[in-house]
């Protein structure tokens, strides 16, 4: 299943039911689980552990050095899980030193053509990187966002769960968890309902949230008074206690 023209490290661990297309390179300390598919033309260098039924188009570069001036040969890693797909002329780099040491990245995510997921980046599952869409490092996205074609997000950032940032958008601060942030930079737009329902959120939870976001996000005055108002709404829908949460946890500040 590995082409002859393909070059593997001798350190390198590949299940027996992997394919690997031609003229890749598999490097030192690379693992690539079961199922997974290395497209031609490949560049995958480590220390990389590659989980299972992953899919890699052509040209892609996973798992080299950070983009990172600090960065001195340290040893670092990168993380992938199962069933992602990265598509062609993606990059994703290990972490460093000074992040953690690592870059992670979860299951069932789509890469498309052309996204960077820098350094020591926490990627969730289910989330959709389209066209060009960059991470700096430090980044944090949650299950199931989405970010546009030509979105980006500065580093030390965080993208809550459900969350959609728009197309050539730029989010200079973290995007709360079931929202929407547009322009550049991103402004919040509302909740991203039409994303929700297809998550099968109920209408009850969507309407809470909404009602939730005007306090939290479009008026202004103290903290600490609008998340006081919104107890009862926050003990009855878990999706308002995470709201809340992630804003009073937020170290950046919110899109507003």
């Amino acid at each position: 299943m590995i082409h002859s023209t393909a070059i593997v490290d001798a350190s390198a661990q590949i299940a027996d039911d992997c394919e690997i297309g031609p003229y890749s390179i598999i490097g030192a300390n690379v693992s690539i689980g079961s199922g997974t598919v290395v497209g031609p033309h490949v560049v995958i260098k480590g220390p990389t552990t590659i989980g299972a039924n992953n899919k890699i188009f052509q040209f892609a570069s996973v798992g080299d050095d950070p983009q990172d001036l600090k960065y001195a040969g340290e040893i670092t890693h990168l993380e992938i899980g199962d069933s992602n797909t990265i598509r062609e002329f993606a990059t994703i780099n290990r972490g460093t030193e000074g992040g953690g040491g690592i870059t992670r990245i979860g299951n069932h995510n789509l890469f498309m053509a052309y996204i960077h997921v820098a350094h020591d980046c926490v990627i969730g599952d289910h989330i959709i990187m389209a066209n060009s869409a960059s991470l700096a490092g430090h980044v944090t996205v949650g299950h199931y966002a989405i970010l546009a074609g030509f979105a980006c997000v500065h580093q030390f950032c965080e993208i809550g769960e459900h969350a959609f940032v728009g197309l050539n958008s730029v989010a200079n601060r973290d995007v709360c968890p079931y929202t929407l942030a547009v322009g550049n930079y991103a402004e919040g737009k509302g909740i991203n309902k039409n994303g929700l329902r297809r998550r099968e959120f109920t209408d009850d939870a969507i309407a809470a949230l909404h009602r939730a976001y005007k306090v939290l996000i479009r008026q202004h005055g103290e903290r600490s008074q609008a998340i006081a108002s919104l107890s009862d709404e926050a003990a009855k829908y878990a999706e308002v206690a995470r709201l809340i949460e992630f804003i009073e946890k937020s170290e950046r500040g919110v899109v507003r």
